[in-house]
């Protein structure tokens, strides 16, 4: 079994493929202070829940990350707990994604595994939207290449950044109210949040097709579906697409091939 791992800035999504067929998957907070023993332990922990086990049903490890901390941490817990390397996404690698940057290094892993992803799925041009901790558009040539995107400060930075500077301002659930006209602070809070962010990812994305001409728009990461549930801009919400794309990039990489 393949065990795929998307380490973001905030989560670590975790997924366990059987074949083609995604069987599991998990998240975790991204937490770089953690020691690669701990990591395994945390592994072993969710594999266990579904009866399986660390060092004799994973056979593979994929792995995308935007934090070198973690990164190592997973190189080191693979070298002690598992018979094989990881396959860690970067430069080197055959990924079949062209990258059209200024400085194609400076690209994060999880942007070229979602092109990868969505340009298999769904064709090119396309756009991946991912709500992270910032949200990226990723944009997605007719060639299957990396064009470039948008980057924006996520949902919940943005909430937070309300609650932390402004002294009569409460945390708040990440939700839509029924009306877009607030009768309460936390209300107008929640409409500001979510209805802005979808005139803005709406407003960013017409822009993003007048520029390459149309295509299908995908939404991915944490908290797509609270924004797509209130737009009709989406083709497709798929919460695993980084993670299919790491099997992608696993079959173009093993080592038997």
């Amino acid at each position: 079994m393949l065990l795929a791992a998307d380490v973001g800035n905030t989560e670590i999504v975790l997924g366990v493929f059987d074949g083609a067929d995604l069987r599991h998957t998990w998240r975790s907070s991204t937490r770089p202070e953690r020691t690669s023993d701990e990591l395994a332990l945390l592994l072993s922990g969710f594999l266990e829940h579904r009866d399986l086990d660390l060092r004799s049903d994973i056979t593979g490890l994929c792995l995308a990350s935007v934090v070198p901390d973690v990164t190592g941490q997973f190189r080191e817990m693979a070298a002690s707990y598992l018979t094989h390397e990881p396959l860690v996404v970067g430069p080197g690698m055959k990924t079949g994604v062209s990258v059209l940057t200024d400085n194609p290094r400076e690209v994060g892993a999880d942007r070229v595994v979602n092109t990868l992803a969505a340009f298999t799925m769904f064709g090119g041009p396309a756009i991946v939207v991912d709500f992270g901790t910032g949200t990226n558009f990723d944009v997605v040539s007719d060639k299957g290449e990396f064009l470039g995107g948008v980057i924006a400060p996520g949902l919940e930075i943005a909430a937070e950044a309300l609650f932390s500077r402004a002294a009569k301002l409460p945390r708040i659930e990440l939700a839509a109210p029924a009306r877009v006209i607030g009768k309460a602070t936390v209300d107008s809070m929640q409409a500001g949040l979510v209805y802005g962010y979808v005139g803005l990812v709406e407003g960013v994305t017409k822009r993003v097709l007048d520029e390459i001409g149309g295509g299908p728009v995908v939404a991915t990461g944490g908290l797509g579906r609270v924004i797509a549930q209130h737009t009709s801009l989406f083709k497709a919400v798929d919460d695993d697409l980084t993670l299919k794309g790491l099997k992608l990039l696993w079959e173009r990489n093993r080592p038997e091939r």
